[in-house]
């Protein structure tokens, strides 16, 4: 840890939350996507090599999209095989059945899908209406499961959407429960505008709950539009909550919501649970590092709090 001052955070555990969260990297994928410029294959896969040096276990690598719709990650076919010896999980998105080939082809072993909450998202991502994209969704989940491969479901705009404004708790319910019914082994639940706040994150998980969805079967993947990320994570945590999406660096947003920004900084997450003492495996001195290397190759500094302080970035 390259902290100014040794022994920070203090470690202060609070009652009632997990011993250890899992972090579902996202930055290489989530992150890389949004990137107007194209980042170069060899330094992808160096970055996600670097990644899974700091103890990270889940990295998402690439997504298997039409290269028309996602430009930057029309490598995923050279990209995932240079990676592919890495000894962590390398989920990839898989949008259909095409996709899906792609992926198994590679040898790739946890996909996951991309549904939407609202019917106005749904038609901006996947130019389908919610049902129409479950139903496509469905033999892709189908075909994966009888194959034993992992499967996750993000599912967007849980908590707030920029056409339809508030999203009723049991419209995200009714999607949820379409999603683990069809097979996927977790949700990521996606605050994809960053509108969330701590009281209405505690009342979708506990809609959830009382819906008959597992608790452990459920990420969540904040956007700190507001600077709401954190709080409205630690909300999650003390609802059982131990998947939790973030970026290295603070890298992302989402290319078909222009009123989102970048995703909760992974290094913010882990000083966070460091002083909450909640274990994540992750050495955030070599984090940093890789932040801040990537930021070079991006031109510009990362927009991460805690890269700033550790490596002392400027402002």
């Amino acid at each position: 840890m390259n902290a100014s001052e040794p022994g920070l955070p203090m470690a202060v555990p609070a009652e009632g939350l997990p011993a250890r969260v899992r972090i579902h990297e996202v930055g290489a994928r989530d992150g890389l996507q949004n990137e107007k410029t194209t980042v170069p294959t060899v330094v992808k896969a160096e970055f996600i090599r670097r990644l899974a040096g700091t103890g990270l276990t889940t990295i998402e690598a690439t997504s298997f999209v039409h290269p028309k719709w996602v430009p930057q990650l029309a490598d995923a076919e050279e990209l995932y095989p240079a990676v592919a010896d890495l000894p962590v999980s390398l989920p990839v998105l898989v949008p259909n059945a095409r996709g899906l080939d792609r992926a198994l082809t590679l040898g790739a072993r946890r996909v996951a899908v991309f549904a939407s909450a609202t019917e106005s998202f749904a038609k901006a991502n996947l130019n389908r209406t919610v049902d129409e994209a479950l139903a496509m969704f469905e033999p892709v989940v189908s075909r994966a499961k009888a194959q034993e491969v992992h499967v996750r479901g993000y599912l967007s705009m849980c908590f707030g959407d920029p056409w339809e404004g508030a999203v009723p708790l049991p419209q995200v319910v009714k999607v949820c429960r379409a999603l683990l019914d069809m097979g996927c082994d977790e949700l990521s639940l996606g605050d994809t505008i960053g509108v969330a706040t701590p009281g209405h994150v505690t009342a979708l998980l506990t809609a959830l709950t009382e819906a008959g969805v597992p608790v452990n079967a459920l990420g969540v993947h904040f956007h700190d539009t507001y600077g709401q990320a954190l709080s409205n994570t630690l909300a999650a945590l003390q609802q059982g909550v131990t998947t939790v999406d973030a970026s290295a660096g603070g890298l992302g947003g989402c290319p078909y919501a222009k009123s989102a920004t970048g995703n909760l900084a992974t290094e913010d997450l882990v000083w966070m649970l460091r002083g909450l003492g909640i274990d994540t495996g992750v050495d955030l001195g070599r984090l940093v590092a890789t932040s801040v290397w990537m930021a070079a190759h991006l031109g510009r500094p990362s927009p991460s709090r805690t890269v700033r302080a550790l490596s002392h970035q400027e402002q």
